[in-house]
């Protein structure tokens, strides 16, 4: 088992990313140690699942760590299980199949359907509402970390700080009116069964070969607009981000306890794009106008929780434009931050 020690300068390889991303910090080595029991991971099959799982199975090797997903895209399910990653091949939709998955004391729940959701509707409510549904019916017994999004709250103006826990959800457009189902359904059963948990309520991770960094660094780069008009965002390490769900495991409550997870900065998209042209040896090509109100959380529970990120802004900066001026590959799934309807 290795944990963070330094931060590197450059990173040039998807190994060497992959292996950093993955590396437990002490802190989530020490938080694991007093959680009892086995983690399985529901959902493992987006593009942070496969980062969380492995980052398990360093901080805790011990530990019996079984990864969930339909394993629809080809190498993730092999990749994992060289990783000493247990897998299960599951659609979450069918409750007998999720009825017949191993029933460990840790859940990790990641699944979810965003992109194409006003296109079918029908789907997304299926995937972001009756999937929790059958989960926290199944794993009534279980700790469960609920992955969610910031976009449950309103917009918040840079006076406000961004939106603290306390604010009252208010989402717009169908994706984020089902994430709220997505809470509601776990809450429900909590309240049920009793079942502790975290609605770990996310904004914006960051991997170099997709996120809100990447995609303004390929539109800099590509002398593309760059929409300002969501005029700020919060942003945090994909690393990072799947050490505090992790550590979120030590602090299930009942009811489930909210928790706003991201970078504690709000950075103005116009200056992002401009710090990366500046590195990237571009002029951005800045289109719109700052809307007085954007989706910004307050992670304030988070930096008391768990400190502040191991990943600095502009470190994260300065890793995007390299790999992005490199020409390495990307993920091509945008982010579609700028989208300010809730419609995707």
């Amino acid at each position: 088992m290795s944990v963070i020690d330094r931060v590197p300068r450059t990173i040039d390889s998807e190994a060497l990313l992959d292996d950093f991303m993955s590396t437990p910090s002490p802190e989530l080595v020490q938080d694991l140690e007093r959680v009892p029991g086995d983690i399985i991971i529901l959902g493992v099959g987006g593009k942070m699942g496969p980062t969380l799982a492995r980052m398990a199975k360093r901080a805790a090797p011990s530990k019996r760590v079984v990864a969930v997903a339909r394993f629809s895209s080809p190498g993730v399910r092999d990749e994992l299980e060289a990783h000493g990653i247990e897998t299960v091949a599951c659609d979450l939709l069918d409750a007998e199949a999720v009825r017949q998955l191993p029933r460990l004391e840790n859940v990790i729940f990641m699944a979810g359907f965003k992109f194409g959701a006003n296109a079918d509707p029908g789907q997304t409510w299926a995937m972001n509402v009756q999937v929790p549904a059958i989960v926290a019916e199944t794993f009534k017994a279980s700790r469960i970390v609920a992955f969610s999004t910031g976009c449950v709250y309103p917009f918040a103006s840079l006076r406000e700080g961004g939106s603290s826990e306390e604010v009252q959800p208010a989402p717009p457009g169908e994706y984020a009116i089902t994430c709220l189902g997505r809470e509601r359904m776990f809450q429900h059963y909590s309240s049920i069964h009793g079942t502790p948990g975290v609605l770990f309520r996310l904004n914006y991770a960051i991997d170099l070969r997709y996120g809100v960094l990447h995609d303004i660094a390929r539109n800099v780069i590509e002398d593309k607009p760059i929409d300002v008009s969501m005029g700020h965002v919060n942003v945090i390490w994909q690393g990072d981000a799947c050490s505090q769900a992790l550590r979120c495991l030590a602090h299930c409550a009942t009811p489930p306890m909210p928790i706003n997870i991201s970078g504690p900065e709000i950075l103005p998209v116009r200056w992002l794009a401009q710090e990366l042209g500046r590195r990237l040896d571009k002029q951005p090509n800045i289109v719109g106008e700052e809307a007085e109100r954007s989706w910004l959380t307050n992670t304030a529970r988070a930096v008391h929780l768990f400190g502040y990120p191991k990943v600095p802004v502009l470190t994260m900066i300065d890793w995007v434009a390299d790999w992005i001026g490199s020409g390495r590959r990307s993920f091509g799934k945008p982010t579609k931050f700028e989208v300010r309807s809730g419609s995707y």
